[in-house]
């Protein structure tokens, strides 16, 4: 309560607008605090200031999606990559999607603490958010925050997904580059395949290709480009590429780097990058207004009696599943 006073005491959308065009880090952190909260009055300052930057946001921007099961070193990747990418004079913007408690709702793992030495890079910023089960591994409210970071000056924006699975693809919907890191003798290539993250992968990096693992990670990258083999050609014309790296003693991130590019290149040369981003906000679209519909409608105040109600017949076995859906959608 005490962060969303101090916000409305100090906020006013126009001169939000404006610090996020002159870089402000402090600014960009009160407005993604803003879009981020579940206060009413909260989402409407927010609703102004993207608006306000809405005809502003015409910055040459790459999304970089970076995802990959638990233990393949997403962060020390991030954290080395990141670094790099600063050294080449770009300034990054980190958005970790953390585990979040099923209790709490918070973020269990600083992501400042995981990139230590990231988050003193003045060309950094990072911006951890809890997951909290949200279906896709990306937090509600993060391709609001990617708009903000390219508005606030970011060439890069990098967002780590909370693993690989099903439903952890919603990040796709949002990057324009989609890379997916793995680690030599996981034993999950064939089901990686069939959850087909691979397939929707611009860049599989084998990572920890250091020390004794320089075999492995060179098996493993030549099973993979066998597997690609067995995929379409992807509508964007791009071929993707396995490579190895190490995070640890940056070998192989300059390639990464380099076919990043190349791949903007060959995207923007075709068309597809901006048609990409087009069809990415026509479906942005369609999630904010799904979104709002249901806010409102849990919102409402007879909802919420009835839906109590119909919860509480469903326990005595008084209704159906379905003749308590009814009632609550007929509920006015």
């Amino acid at each position: 309560m005490s962060i969303n006073l101090e916000i409305k005491r100090n906020i006013n959308p126009k001169e939000i607008c404006k610090k996020l065009s002159d870089k402000d880090i402090t600014s960009l952190s009160k407005a993604i605090t803003l879009i981020e909260s579940t206060n009413k009055s909260d989402r409407l300052i927010a609703n102004q200031i993207l608006s306000e930057l809405q005809n502003k946001n015409e910055k040459n921007t790459v999304r970089i999606g970076v995802t990959g099961v638990p233990g393949a070193g997403k962060s020390t990747f991030i954290e080395n990559f990141g670094t790099k990418l600063t050294q080449m004079g770009k300034r990054v913007a980190v958005l970790t999607i953390d585990p979040s408690s099923s209790i709490s709702k918070g973020s269990i793992l600083g992501d400042k603490t995981r990139m230590e030495k990231l988050s003193q890079n003045k060309n950094v910023f990072i911006r951890p958010t809890a997951a909290s089960n949200f279906q896709g591994g990306v937090a509600k409210n993060t391709r609001e925050s990617i708009f903000l970071c390219e508005s606030a000056g970011y060439d890069i924006i990098i967002i780590e997904t909370v693993g690989v699975g099903q439903n952890e693809i919603s990040v796709s919907e949002m990057v324009d580059f989609f890379l997916l890191l793995k680690i030599a003798g996981s034993g999950d290539e064939l089901q990686g395949i069939k959850r087909g993250i691979i397939e929707m992968s611009d860049l599989i990096a084998i990572n920890k290709s250091d020390g004794d693992n320089v075999e492995n990670t060179e098996k493993s990258k030549n099973e993979f480009q066998l597997a690609l083999k067995l995929f379409s050609i992807k509508s964007s014309e791009w071929t993707p590429k396995v490579l190895t790296c190490s995070s640890l003693n940056g070998k192989g991130l300059n390639k990464i780097w380099n076919s990043i590019e190349d791949y903007v290149e060959l995207t923007k040369k075709n068309n597809y990058f901006y048609q990409n981003r087009i069809n990415q906000n026509k479906f942005w679209l369609k999630q904010i207004i799904n979104e709002s519909i249901q806010r409102s409608f849990y919102e409402n105040n007879a909802v919420k009696i009835e839906f109590e109600n119909q919860l509480k017949k469903i326990e005595q076995g008084e209704t159906s599943v379905f003749e308590a859906t009814q009632t609550i959608l007929s509920t006015q």
